[in-house]
């Protein structure tokens, strides 16, 4: 910075309201230099229109596509806590002693030993502490600036299996569902994402946000 030249400081003050919160300048995504530089640009994206899912998964001019995508998943895992939280309420082992999306499909938790069933909420909790510890694996994703291509591989797994707290909380909770999507578009978001990089197949896409599509089975973990 040259002399007398008055930087932006993009710092949420100790005290500051909830509604002043990020409310400094944007910043183009060639000026961010630091290695979370993808993960600063797409939060900065989300908050400044939270509904334009386009724009948020539209990555910047020559971006590292699988870069980009993992980016997004960690995103993905990180906004799904708040749904997490929120189904803790009324999703427990008596009402929700399954994973299930409607009564055709029954998930297996891979979180154990030998795959097996699992109440929904414990289900949910496995699952996005699995995601956590491979996104933040160092044996697979050692760096946030360059990703191998078999570590990039393993992205559809992950997506496949939150998906499935998407399509518990729908089926199974939907007015809590609702009301999370109307302030998130999350599952919209994930639905695109997935559907646009061809991570999951799309007979698996139960949630009807996008289309109709509907599936009938039981499904591994």
């Amino acid at each position: 910075m040259a002399e007398g030249e008055v930087g932006i400081l993009r710092r949420v003050r100790a005290g500051s309201r909830a509604e002043d919160f990020f409310s400094w300048e944007e910043q183009a995504f060639d000026e961010m230099d630091s290695t979370l530089a993808v993960q600063q640009f797409i939060q900065q994206t989300i908050r400044k229109d939270i509904s334009n899912i386009d724009g948020i998964l539209h990555p910047p001019e020559g971006q590292d596509e699988g870069v980009w995508k993992y980016e997004h998943l960690r995103q993905f895992c990180l906004e799904l806590n708040g749904l997490a939280v929120k189904l803790q309420h009324e999703c427990n082992p008596d009402t929700c002693s399954q994973m299930t999306a409607t009564e055709q499909w029954i998930f297996l938790c891979a979180a154990h030993k030998t795959p097996k069933e699992c109440p929904a909420i414990d289900y949910t909790r496995h699952t996005l502490d699995g995601a956590a510890c491979l996104l933040n694996s160092n044996k697979y994703f050692p760096s946030r600036v360059s990703i191998k291509e078999s570590s990039v591989a393993k992205l559809g797994s992950v997506c496949r299996r939150i998906y499935r707290i998407f399509s518990h909380a729908y089926f199974h909770h939907r007015t809590l569902f609702d009301d999370y999507e109307n302030e998130t578009f999350l599952c919209r978001r994930f639905t695109t994402f997935v559907t646009k990089y061809n991570l999951m197949p799309k007979d698996n896409l139960i949630v009807p946000i996008l289309e109709d599509s509907q599936g009938s089975t039981e499904s591994e973990a």
